[in-house]
């Protein structure tokens, strides 16, 4: 991320930076990292982001 935060230009995420890594997940296979993903990006994925992950940010 060190790169990412030290770029100058102006893009869409910009002003959210300095981005850091609040949560990680290890995982076997990039198939089941894929499934997580997309589990996480939905509904009740947002739900325990909000709840578990968001919690100790906010």
């Amino acid at each position: 991320f060190h790169a990412h935060n030290a770029l100058d230009s102006k893009g869409w995420t910009h002003k959210f930076r300095p981005w850091i890594v609040a949560y990680t997940e290890v995982f076997d296979l990039k198939k089941e990292a894929l499934a997580r993903e997309k589990q996480l990006k939905s509904s009740r994925g947002r739900a325990f982001i909000r709840s578990s992950v968001l919690k100790n940010y906010q």
